[in-house]
């Protein structure tokens, strides 16, 4: 008897134990949730699409992809340098020592589902294609619009949707500095107001200022550098983070596009900077991202966010290969996706983005990234703050 007493001390002691370590397993368990739950953030969700677009036809390569947008019709168009950024290895495939390969031709269209739908572009009769042809833009009319950032790029030029020649505005050449009001100076992206009919210029790798012109005419209405003020060509010196901000845009002044509110927003590359305006130059605020960025920057080109609010930004970071999110009305960060890498959702060079109606993200990348890539959007949900890495497919 006094045996079998002790063994049930023994169970039960165990049991205790037991019980002890079951609830601190839980209590554990659930302690990690809620520290998950704090370093998560509510933000867009998305998966890369690995099998979007689809392969390109007639043995076509693709150079460095230097500008994405979405039109209207959800069909996605970017401009890309062919043979003139393709590898030795490349070129001498392109030369056609093989049977394989040859560079696509500029301008490429792909439908939602990747379909390839246009192709077109290069030097013709009636304008002077860009030496380096750098960003895309599709406007409310359906007009394609075309910079150059080569050595003496000075035009931007306007074209059909089948590659027809519309306008031409600037002369290579000509650029005659940042408050010249017939040339640009490399000329890195255009956007068009569909409620004003203006076309923003980010005006660039010379120059240092937005230039807004009359989309129809060409002729320029005005211009602005940092902070609104009168732009000034003199040269800064290397970026000092440490430094106070510099009055002028450093080159290159890369991307601009107004938001559905009216406020216009500026990528100052070099600088890692944000800054937003109205719609007549004056300043309102701006935002550093990964400030202690140098060589080419970490802010190389943004979108927005399809909801209504147009809560999100979405930053192309080349320098440091993601996507940052970013929320509008207080340019915080509250999360990134992407990777350095050559597999599905990472970047070598992740250079312009752009969003389609349904929400889904579009990456170019230059130098030897040379690719478009899709994320899909999932919806929005909780996710890593700070960096969530690569989004690959959950699986189902």
């Amino acid at each position: 008897m006094k045996h079998m007493v002790q063994r049930r001390r023994v169970y039960a002691g165990a049991g205790v134990v037991v019980l002890a370590g079951l609830l601190a397993a839980g209590g554990a368990a659930l302690q990690g949730e809620v520290d998950a739950q704090a370093r998560s953030v509510q933000a867009p969700m998305f998966e890369v699409d690995p099998l979007w677009p689809k392969p390109l036809p007639n043995h076509w390569l693709l150079g460095s992809v230097v500008g994405v947008w979405v039109d209207d019709q959800d069909n996605v168009w970017i401009v890309h340098r062919g043979a003139a950024t393709l590898s030795s290895d490349e070129k001498a495939l392109d030369l056609k020592v093989g049977e394989c390969c040859r560079a696509a031709p500029p301008v490429l269209a792909f439908d939602p589902a990747g379909n390839l739908i246009r192709s077109w572009g290069g030097p013709g009769a009636g304008y002077q294609w860009p030496e380096s042809n750098h960003g895309i833009h599709v406007d409310y009319k359906g007009n394609v619009w075309i910079g150059g950032n080569g050595a003496k790029d000075a035009q931007i030029l306007k074209f059909t949707q089948d590659g027809k020649f519309l306008m031409q505005v600037g002369r290579r050449g000509g650029s005659a500095g940042s408050n010249d009001l017939a040339n640009f100076g490399r000329a890195a992206k255009i956007w068009v107001d569909p409620k004003t009919d203006e076309a923003y210029v980010a005006d660039g790798y010379l120059n240092r200022r937005v230039a807004v012109l009359d989309a129809d005419s060409g002729k320029m209405k005005r211009h602005w550098g940092a902070y609104g003020n009168r732009p000034d060509d003199r040269q800064q010196g290397r970026y000092d983070p440490a430094a106070p901000p510099s009055t002028q845009f450093r080159n290159p002044v890369h991307c601009v596009e107004r938001a559905g509110d009216g406020l216009v927003y500026v990528c100052d590359r070099q600088a890692d900077r944000v800054q937003v305006f109205r719609p007549d130059g004056s300043f309102v605020r701006e935002a550093f991202f990964a400030r202690n960025t140098l060589g080419s920057g970490s802010v190389w080109d943004l979108a927005f966010s399809r909801d209504r609010e147009q809560r999100y930004l979405f930053i192309a970071d080349g320098s440091n290969e993601k996507v940052r999110v970013v929320l509008r009305d207080t340019l915080e960060e509250v999360t990134s996706f992407g990777d350095g890498g050559r597999q599905p959702g990472q970047f070598f060079g992740v250079h312009s983005i752009a969003t389609d109606s349904k929400g889904n993200v579009y990456t170019a990348e230059t130098y030897e990234g040379k690719r478009l890539q899709k994320f899909a959007y999932k919806g929005l949900g909780r996710v890593a703050a700070g960096e969530q890495g690569v989004v690959w497919p959950q699986a189902k």
